[in-house]
């Protein structure tokens, strides 16, 4: 099985190592795949960027 290349960048952006996560359109796909298993997904904003790229940030929720 291959691995995913953004299990270990959507961990870095979340241990804080990265500060952002540029996610570009061909690869939004492989992206989901991760995301949408963790069970914090909502703490990934994402934002608009040009030509259909996604920014995302971790931003850790208070409780």
């Amino acid at each position: 099985m291959i691995e995913n290349p953004f299990e270990e960048q959507i961990n870095a952006l979340k241990e804080g190592s990265i500060s952002e996560l540029i996610v570009d359109p061909q690869d939004f796909p492989a992206f989901r795949e991760v995301w949408k298993n963790l069970p914090d997904r909502m703490s990934f904003v994402g934002e608009a960027g040009l030509n259909g790229r996604i920014i995302y940030r971790y931003m850790k929720e208070e409780n």
